[in-house]
């Protein structure tokens, strides 16, 4: 059972997971710590060290704002539930659950004999690296639904990655961009690339193939996927992408969202230094981080200042456009969304208004669109008619400006979701499923909701293996048919009671703002 590992930096030992057949390394450093001098630039090297480091307890979490606990807070009461986690600047670490044998677990000689899925030699399992969601402000690899077990008793090698966080992490200032032109700001992108290099670089000794590496994430988490996508330097590092409601296009205005550019982002970090009381970066580096923290947080700037910026280094276009990138990563793509989130309605309150609204939409066939509309002549049937799936736009705009290059695979999570707050398929909900981790939730599930985990999380494990969901499921039982999506066959898998195809054909409203989406770029 391999519980000691050794890493470029020195020899880690983990410990057995619930099941001991995998064993979890956490708190494993992949760069310097991010402090002191290190604050604001481009991760560093990381020192290397003696004798056995104990990969047994996760590093402390990014800086962030923490919340408050209680019932009534859904993200305590949902995903946030120890508070009392250690959080610092040092946050630069990642965690590894791997079969501790180099197979996958429980299937014996059957699955070996699988022609769908051949197990290659010890070493040369897939790897899945994971960036978590929050809106970029806060999260960490310590909640318990990342808890990568299930996933590496599929044979796969799971990793996630802590990366900094909000002011910490997209701090845009004319003093960044004149000391490092070549690394000004999007720190955080920056730390989950070098993590993900890290990982080609250690991860065979881990049981992990370094030439088939998965990077997936989950709303800010799968936005940051999409950063990477962009950056044409990827090439090569990764192998195929999962985007979880991490990218949508605005249906009712003109051009992306994350827009904010090297200048604007100078501007807002010229402003924030003048709140912190400091004149240059050097003095804001050496004030303490905590009040650092509370200024963001508490000065009334706006959270949405600490994100992505196009720095036109990194990050060249709006993340949420990165299929624009000339060079982009061409990979395949697993892409989900939840049922009730991202959903858009056209604001106007009578036909005039709507026509409006569609004559200011850039390439827009107005007749087309106001004939989409037809019967609805108030605000409350506009706005019922005119309900656009934000991602699922995005979905189909890649598919139609890559011309189904990419290969990608479409599908909505739409479960019946327990509790006494009576959710629905609210944004992350498809989490505790994917990852299998439904057992660590509050909420009363079932076996229809088990049984619904385990086909998701076999799908995610075919998909980080071949580049395909399609396949066998853990069961001995073929998964439902997935048929990629085209242009020609547009289809999408429905995970509801159980995992069924579904049509995905754009309506009628969003094939005209397709068209207009596709003409004007």
């Amino acid at each position: 059972m391999n519980r000691r590992i050794k890493t470029e930096n020195g020899w880690v030992r983990g410990l057995p997971a619930a099941d001991p057949r995998i064993t979890s390394f956490k708190g494993i450093p992949f760069a310097a710590p991010p402090v002191g001098d290190n604050r604001w630039r481009a991760p560093q090297p990381c020192s290397s060290w003696q004798g056995d480091r104990l990969a047994f307890e996760y590093g402390p979490i990014a800086m962030q704002d923490k919340g408050k606990p209680g019932r009534d807070n859904f993200w305590s009461r949902e995903w946030a539930v120890d508070f009392d986690l250690p959080m610092s600047e040092d946050c630069l670490y990642l965690n590894i659950w791997a079969p501790a044998d180099g197979y996958p677990v429980g299937v014996g000689d059957q699955y070996r004999e699988r022609e769908d899925m051949p197990v290659p030699p010890s070493g040369h399992l897939p790897v899945y690296v994971w960036f978590f969601g929050g809106g970029l402000q806060v999260g960490n690899t310590a909640e318990m639904e990342f808890d990568g077990e299930r996933i590496a008793r599929r044979g796969v090698v799971v990793v996630t990655v802590s990366y900094r966080l909000n002011v910490f992490g997209f701090l845009a200032h004319p003093d960044l961009t004149r000391e490092a032109p070549d690394a000004p700001t999007n720190f955080g992108f920056l730390d989950q690339q070098y993590a993900t290099q890290w990982v080609k670089r250690n991860i065979a000794a881990f049981g992990g193939d370094p030439e088939n590496i998965t990077i997936g994430g989950q709303s800010s988490g799968g936005m940051s996927v999409c950063a990477q996508l962009a950056n044409p330097d990827n090439r090569g590092l990764f192998q195929r992408a999962i985007i979880e409601s991490g990218i949508f296009i605005p249906p009712f205005s003109n051009g992306a969202a994350f827009k904010t550019d090297l200048r604007q982002g100078e501007e807002n970090g010229v402003k924030f230094l003048s709140m912190l009381g400091a004149a240059t970066i050097e003095e804001a580096r050496k004030i303490d981080a905590d009040v650092v923290l509370d200024k963001a947080v508490h000065s009334g700037l706006s959270p949405h200042m600490w994100s992505s910026v196009i720095d036109n280094v990194f990050c060249k276009v709006p993340t949420n456009e990165w299929f624009l990138q000339p060079g982009h990563v061409e990979c395949p793509l697993f892409m989900s969304s939840t049922d009730i989130e991202m959903n858009i309605a056209p604001s106007a309150n009578n036909r005039d208004e709507l026509r409006a609204l569609a004559e200011r939409l850039n390439g827009v066939d107005v007749e087309r669109f106001m004939a989409a509309f037809e019967g609805a002549n108030d605000a409350e049937s506009i706005h019922k008619k005119g309900q656009i799936a934000a991602i699922d736009l995005a979905i189909h705009a890649i598919n139609r400006i890559t011309e189904n290059r990419q290969p990608i695979w479409m599908c909505r999570f739409s479960a019946e979701i327990p509790g006494w707050d009576h959710p629905g398929a609210f944004h992350s909900s498809d989490i505790w499923f994917y990852f299998e981790n439904l057992a660590k939730c509050w909420r009363t599930f079932t076996g229809k909701h088990y049984d619904l985990a385990r086909q998701m999380c076999d799908s995610w494990a075919n998909f980080m293996w071949n580049g395909d969901p399609n396949g066998m499921g853990t069961d001995g039982k073929p998964l439902p048919t997935w048929p990629r999506l085209t242009t020609e066959h547009p289809v999408r898998m429905e995970f509801a009671d159980t995992a069924t195809p579904g049509d995905a054909t754009p309506s009628p409203l969003m094939d005209v703002l397709l068209d207009a989406y596709v003409n004007t770029h």
